[in-house]
């Protein structure tokens, strides 16, 4: 469950990015997230738990180096014992950012979920500690997370399996690289299971800057797909057999691009910024 918030403070942001950011020209989601963990102060920690690849971690510290952060650490863990050192739960106690790599969002939860680690993460958020990933680390921000599915743009029952994320909230199911790999019907899939989040899509290159009174701001440059099934007024789940297309009713889907708002308590989306941007 998401931690709570003391009274008097205000949670921190929360940064889901849909992979593939931009990381040699435009790399204002990277310059943005280290604004968001105190700009010039920001002491971020890197978790490239997710990625198998040696370089991945070394790269996004330099990348918040070269963005003007103050102190950036890489920590890695290889095995749910990592999770209970005291040395690390200290360092992650001081960063006033935590960024997670891609990869594979399973790996995270595996050795991540249940330990002090999960735990620490979820608490300094909620003190108002900045955190975010990137595609896999994107995913597992959320209490429910999509662990694997089918790509395609139809509901089909049994075509999405969901696992436990990190928990920071429980307001929003994420997916990524959502354009680029087709994958409105696994999230609408995923919604068809749980009505009560709001679904946000992530294309690559585009983040949501999810602030402190929970609203979104689009960061990027493609779009974010949010599909809200408050209102849903029939869905077909309970009916169909696995394979079988899913009937939902009454959902309200938003496209939104940089500039555009969408707030996760009011459920209101917003192009405002849009208009006085072309005025």
């Amino acid at each position: 469950m998401p931690s709570k918030v003391p009274d008097g403070e205000m949670r921190g942001w929360i940064v889901p990015i849909g992979g593939a950011e931009n990381k040699e020209n435009d790399k204002r989601i990277l310059a943005r997230f280290v604004a968001v963990s105190g700009d010039s102060n920001a002491d971020i920690v890197v978790i490239p738990t997710a990625s198998r690849l040696h370089e991945t971690g070394p790269r996004y510290e330099q990348l918040f180096r070269d963005l003007g952060a103050a102190r950036v650490s890489v920590m890695d863990f290889d095995t749910r014992r990592d999770c209970h050192e005291p040395g690390r739960l200290d360092r992650l106690g001081e960063a006033s950012g935590i960024f997670f790599t891609g990869g594979n969002q399973l790996r995270l939860t595996t050795l991540l979920g249940g330990t002090p680690v999960a735990k620490l993460i979820r608490g300094r958020n909620a003190h108002g500690v900045t955190v975010g990933g990137t595609s896999a680390g994107a995913s597992i921000l959320s209490e429910h997370m999509i662990a694997f599915g089918d790509d395609g743009s139809s509901a089909i029952s049994g075509s999405v399996r969901l696992a436990p994320g990190l928990g920071l909230t429980n307001r929003f199911v994420i997916d990524q690289h959502f354009r680029q790999r087709d994958r409105l019907g696994r999230l609408l899939t995923a919604l068809a299971y749980n009505p009560f989040a709001v679904g946000i899509g992530l294309d690559e290159d585009t983040a949501a800057f999810i602030g402190p009174d929970d609203t979104l701001e689009v960061e990027g440059s493609g779009g974010v797909t949010v599909v809200d099934a408050a209102d849903v007024s029939f869905s077909s789940m309970d009916m169909v057999n696995e394979g079988q297309p899913i009937c939902m009713l009454g959902l309200k889907l938003h496209l939104l691009v940089t500039g555009a708002t969408f707030n996760l308590h009011t459920r209101v989306a917003s192009a405002a910024n849009l208009r006085a941007q072309k005025e």
